[in-house]
């Protein structure tokens, strides 16, 4: 492999919901595809797609969606990244049924397409262990570098967005803000342009928990990079961000009506924070997550391999994988 070959990425998921997660264009020596799936969908014309692309690396967002033994003899190396909250223990309080009907499906996954699974949350590791998903890595669900903008001026009128599903849960907090305030609540299927004109409409962001039990949605740091105020319920991991000065947290729903009313009424008052938050969303920004990832993979499975079809093929990828690293680094250098 010549020493300047790009890393051929491939990302899979369902485009609606991961593409605005994903690496677009190419960046750190890496190029990337996406290949839209959903579970039930075609898994033959997707194992061919991803044929077809060549890719080196194969990241699947959701690997408790792809069938068993789809990805067998498959030559790149795959990745599977759990983005959807677990149970953090089993044992103790019963976990909330919607932690437990995940869980089911992280158990019937088949380990064996993949070489590595990684997680957006590090406190679901021993859980995810224990289902037969080992995380190699806990990582925030990145944010493709065309959502990324400057904090703009207050939209005139100020407005707040919320995007997401309705739930029991989340119209709970929702309901007396709407009543008050004017809130545009984009339910789904907003991706792409139309997505990013969503985001320039508005200048606060609520962010809230599907069921009530804590985790860290990617729409958080989707808004942070749209340059909004972000107002959210308390997030746990919160991978870095400071309450306070890079967003703020609405643990009821009469503080959320409060600091939504606060932030409408004086949007200039929250430009210090919008610049915070803007600043930190550089951490979460696919173009500079996604080529460290890959490289990391390729030198761990060089060193370490990975999932097995027979021994002969495996020490041959082995092989191959520390000459690719070996080309890379010398192109590096």
């Amino acid at each position: 492999m010549p020493a300047d070959a790009p890393v051929r990425m491939a990302f899979v998921g369902q485009r609606v919901f991961f593409e605005q997660c994903a690496l677009q264009q190419p960046a750190g020596g890496v190029e990337p595809s996406f290949v839209d799936f959903r579970q039930g969908a075609d898994a033959g014309r997707l194992r061919r797609e991803v044929d077809e692309l060549d890719a080196d690396v194969v990241f699947v967002f959701r690997p408790e969606t792809i069938p068993a033994g789809l990805f067998a003899g498959l030559r790149a190396l795959t990745l599977g990244y759990l983005t959807e909250p677990l149970p953090r223990s089993t044992r103790g309080p019963r976990p909330h049924p919607d932690l437990l009907q995940r869980l089911t499906y992280v158990r019937a996954a088949d380990a064996a397409n993949f070489d590595r699974f990684a997680s957006f949350d590090p406190l679901i590791a021993a859980t995810a262990a224990d289902a037969g998903a080992p995380i190699w890595r806990a990582f925030p669900i990145p944010v493709a570098d065309e959502h990324f903008t400057e904090v703009q001026p207050p939209s005139q009128p100020p407005r707040a967005v919320f995007v997401g599903r309705s739930t029991a849960h989340r119209e709970r907090f929702l309901v007396p803000v709407k009543h008050v305030h004017d809130v545009l609540h984009v339910a789904h299927g907003a991706t792409g342009e139309r997505l990013r004109a969503i985001m320039r409409g508005a200048t606060v962001a609520i962010n809230l928990h599907n069921e009530p039990y804590p985790t860290f949605e990617n729409r958080v740091a989707l808004h942070l990079a749209a340059g909004h105020l972000v107002i959210s319920e308390p997030l746990s991991p919160r991978h870095g961000l400071e309450p306070g000065v890079e967003l703020l947290e609405a643990p009821t729903p009469d503080v959320l009506l409060r600091l939504v009313g606060d932030a409408l009424r004086d949007p200039q008052a929250a430009h210090p924070m919008r610049l915070a938050g803007r600043r930190a969303a550089e951490r979460f920004r696919a173009s500079v997550v996604f080529p460290r990832i890959a490289r990391e993979l390729l030198e761990d499975v060089a060193r370490s391999g990975g999932r097995s079809d027979g021994p002969p093929r495996t020490k041959a990828r082995r092989r191959s994988l520390r000459g690719a690293v070996r080309s890379r680094r010398a192109g590096r250098a």
